[in-house]
């Protein structure tokens, strides 16, 4: 009876790293079809955005892992082989393979101590840990889902996304930025590949499909149709990063990211008639 449904959890990054990504979030959901968020907990709105989700219960909220681009949640001191001065570096490329390279010397401990600490300041929001994902997608970098994976029972890790999209898909919806977008498909059908079975295995549930990766800061209304009319059966995710104007504390990060069309999109009537039509369930993290 269920083998032909189609479910989709439909996802907000960076939450909490800005007032305007709280108040996009909010409002996708609340007057949209945005049913998850992942909280940033040393973004500069993290208080804020963990008062907002106690205040509406119906969003699930997992937490967006940083360890690229930001700030982290232990004493820089302390992880001094992980941060560069104050902060992560910059190029998550480059941040990826030195932590490859240090973790076999020195980065090991701290890089745990540094999960550690970003589970701990979720858990003290009093938020129900809905998911796991990462910035920049670094949960899943081959270094850090093996402490995630052992840190899991502790925190109560349920799931977490695995980052997986068609790439044949997503370059005939635009085949602008295509180098980008090959080069993300081959890296992520890798690590997808590799993570799977130790997601499986650890008993953490992920979307069957995953969506939004390679249309990242431009999942706009005609995107988000394109998604729905061939969303095929089983479940899947959408992931976008909403906010009502650019964030300040992003916008070097996030350049030409509309992110106020992604609030547009996840508010279309259009958007909610095309889901009614195809029969989708929205579902959040939580219940998956």
């Amino acid at each position: 009876m269920t083998a032909g449904r189609r479910r989709l959890v439909v996802s907000g990054d960076d939450f909490g790293a800005a007032p305007e990504v709280n108040a996009g979030v909010l409002r996708a959901h609340r007057e949209g079809i945005l049913t998850s968020t992942s909280l940033m907990v040393t973004g500069e709105a993290a208080a804020d955005a963990a008062r907002l989700a106690r205040a509406n219960p119906t969003l699930a909220v997992g937490l967006h892992l940083v360890l690229a681009q930001g700030h982290p949640a232990t004493a820089p001191a302390e992880i001094p082989h992980v941060v560069r001065g104050e902060v992560f570096g910059d190029q998550p490329i480059w941040t990826g393979l030195r932590y490859a390279f240090e973790y076999v010397f020195r980065a090991r401990g701290e890089l745990r101590r540094e999960i550690e600490a970003q589970l701990e300041a979720f858990a003290d929001t009093g938020l129900s840990l809905a998911h796991v994902d990462g910035h920049l997608n670094m949960h899943l970098h081959p270094m850090v889902l093996p402490i995630l994976l052992d840190l899991a029972p502790r925190f109560g890790i349920r799931a977490m996304r695995l980052s997986r999209e068609d790439l044949g898909a997503a370059l005939r919806h635009d085949r602008r930025h295509a180098p980008r977008k090959i080069f993300e498909g081959v890296v992520f059908h890798a690590l997808a590949s590799w993570a799977a079975p130790r997601l499986r295995a650890a008993g953490i549930a992920t979307a069957d499909r995953v969506y939004g990766m390679h249309q990242t800061g431009h999942v706009d209304e005609s995107y988000v149709l394109a998604v729905v009319a061939a969303l095929p059966p089983g479940t899947s995710e959408l992931y976008c990063h909403p906010a009502e104007s650019q964030p300040a504390p992003l916008a070097r990060h996030q350049p030409g990211y509309d992110h106020a069309g992604e609030v547009a999109a996840l508010t279309s009537p259009r958007v909610r008639a095309a889901l009614r039509a195809a029969d989708v369930e929205l579902i959040s993290y939580r219940t998956l």
